[in-house]
């Protein structure tokens, strides 16, 4: 497997599933149509954003999308990991964790000290992410008002 930044057809293949990707990070809760979709991705490219993906015999087994962020509070940049997606029949065999190391050292070459994330509430990824070192930072908590 080999992990680096997508060329044009891969860059498709991403946009066809980022939809799906959103869908599945957000526990069910938003499935952006396709040109909303790109629409963010868009937007966090255009702000200095990278995908890196990772590819075995010329197939796309999945993706992490990361960028620099500002803390509000301290103003400090940070990196961030915005999508981090594996297709579904690729799931299991360690290439989300691979994508997430390749990404750790990305974002530490850039200089930064510190990698944040969101992730919902349930979603199975966050086992990943406490084995990578990742602690809880905040909590974000919602009420639906009828």
């Amino acid at each position: 497997m080999e992990i680096r930044l997508p060329n044009q057809l891969e860059m498709k293949q991403i946009q066809r599933l980022t939809s799906q990707a959103i869908y599945e990070g957000t526990m069910g809760e938003t499935k952006p149509n396709l040109e909303k979709a790109k629409e963010i991705v868009a937007s966090l490219l255009k702000k200095g954003c990278s995908y890196f993906v990772a590819v075995e015999d010329q197939q796309v087994l999945g993706w992490i999308l990361t960028g620099i962020s500002k803390d509000s509070f301290t103003e400090k940049s940070v990196g961030f990991i915005y999508e981090l997606f594996v297709k579904e029949e690729f799931r299991g065999k360690g290439i989300a964790k691979e994508l997430m190391l390749y990404a750790k050292h990305s974002l530490n070459e850039e200089g930064l000290t510190e990698i944040r994330l969101n992730v919902y509430e349930g979603n199975p990824a966050i086992r990943l992410y406490e084995k990578l070192g990742f602690q809880v930072r905040s909590v974000s908590m919602a009420l639906k008002l009828e």
